[in-house]
């Protein structure tokens, strides 16, 4: 059987991360194609699949412009550009993968699942935790009945001082109108997660959460526009210099570093530092993410949950507590602790996950897992490969803008069926 024919369409660090899974599977799948505005990455990515230039595009409109190029096509462009390349893409009839959030908006991502329902393509978001041997390890359990009757779930996102002011303070997230509110560009994955190991809808929701401490007015007396001319640096732990020059004597060459530049060398990392964005102060940016929010969730059952999302961490995988009417669950990522009620035994079970939780380390073998789904879900045309399909991720999509305008407005939010 022939490899699956993938093109990818936005080669920043998920359309890489999703194009190397298919370098190391030759046999399985090959990228044909390649749409991508900045030409470095477009160059690169070309000559590492071997691409013929006659498909390689520095826009998306161009490489679905003519006949169909691949069996599928991998969408990874910024968040506020996924709703046209993939309604594009549906009616051309190529098969998708798209990098979460589907679409910063309602309308956006309804809009996203009607055109592949109309065109009758496979479809799944990048909902990698899904995929993630530690989730199937937990799901396992609650599935089982060993703990019992789910009563109440707590869940927290430990996003990271560092990755906070990177991502969310500095970088291409900062802002609400460049991208998509903190909520749905960062913890879609989580309230997508609550769903699928619960096996049902969240219902009704509440919100809170602000941007609290990257403000102007929590500026250090002293401090420059700049970490590089800050004469308090040293104090500050979001420093760039200590962050990124401190990764890069440690070694570190991939991601976050070549976010920054396209040749990760101490040079180009203080060039990068004096002159982009990612040397800024982090209390003089043009951010508007929340750093920190809640929320409260009712489920279809009647069981309760409360989601956190927080800055002031120091990072790591997210970690999770199920309460239920037998026994108690507690995960850490990687393991998950079963206490029975009735015989007082506690039970430790290893997930096996691959890497670490980070984006940089493959979400714990979550995107290994997705794009094995994916590339075995065209290749069979069988969609029960794919865990988040278009119904799944149009639903955690809802509960997400739900929460947001609960946030927003000060209310509880009914989500519809």
């Amino acid at each position: 059987m022939s490899p699956v024919t993938v093109a990818i369409i936005g080669v920043g660090d998920r359309g890489r991360a999703y194009a190397s899974w298919v370098l190391q599977n030759p046999a399985r799948s090959r990228v044909v194609a390649v749409a991508e505005p900045d030409p470095v990455h477009r160059a690169r990515l070309a000559a590492a699949h071997r691409i013929d230039g006659s498909a390689v595009f520095a826009d998306w409109r161009d490489l679905v412009a003519g006949d169909r190029l691949a069996d599928a096509v991998v969408i990874a462009t910024p968040d506020v550009l996924h709703v046209e390349p993939a309604v594009a893409a549906a009616e051309r009839g190529y098969h998708i993968l798209l990098e979460k959030p589907m679409a910063p908006t309602h309308e956006g991502c309804v809009r996203i699942v009607d055109a592949v329902r109309k065109a009758g393509v496979l479809f799944a978001v990048c909902h990698v935790l899904r995929y993630a041997p530690y989730t199937a390890t937990v799901k396992q359990v609650v599935a089982s009945g060993r703990i019992g009757e789910i009563m109440s779930i707590q869940h927290l996102e430990p996003v990271g001082f560092w990755h906070q002011a990177h991502s969310y303070v500095r970088g291409k997230w900062r802002r609400s109108d460049l991208s998509s509110p903190m909520l749905l560009a960062k913890s879609c994955h989580d309230l997508d997660w609550l769903q699928y190991i619960m096996d049902q809808r969240i219902r009704r929701v509440s919100s809170f959460g602000r941007l609290s401490h990257f403000r102007l007015e929590n500026r250090p007396q002293g401090a420059a526009d700049r970490c590089v001319d800050c004469s308090v640096e040293t104090t500050c732990p979001y420093s760039a210099k200590r962050l990124y020059l401190g990764m890069f004597a440690e070694g570190r060459r991939g991601w976050p570093l070549e976010v920054l530049v396209h040749d990760v060398t101490e040079d180009q990392i203080d060039h990068a530092l004096r002159t982009g964005p990612y040397g800024r102060c982090v209390y003089s940016c043009d951010n508007d993410a929340v750093d920190h929010q809640v929320v409260a969730m009712e489920f279809a059952s009647g069981a309760t949950g409360t989601f956190t999302m927080t800055a002031f961490a120091t990072g790591g995988p997210r970690r999770t507590q199920i309460f239920g009417t037998r026994g108690e669950l507690s995960g850490n990522g990687r393991s998950v602790v079963v206490h029975d009620f009735l015989t007082g035994n506690r039970e430790t079970i290893d997930s096996r996950a691959i890497g670490d939780a980070t984006a940089g380390g493959g979400h714990g073998g979550g995107d290994h897992a997705l794009m094995q789904a994916f590339i075995q879900a065209v290749d069979t045309g069988n969609p029960q490969h794919i865990r988040s399909g278009p119904q799944e991720s149009l639903s955690s999509h809802l509960t997400v803008f739900a929460a947001e305008r609960a946030r927003s407005e000060g209310i509880i939010a009914e989500i519809e069926p």
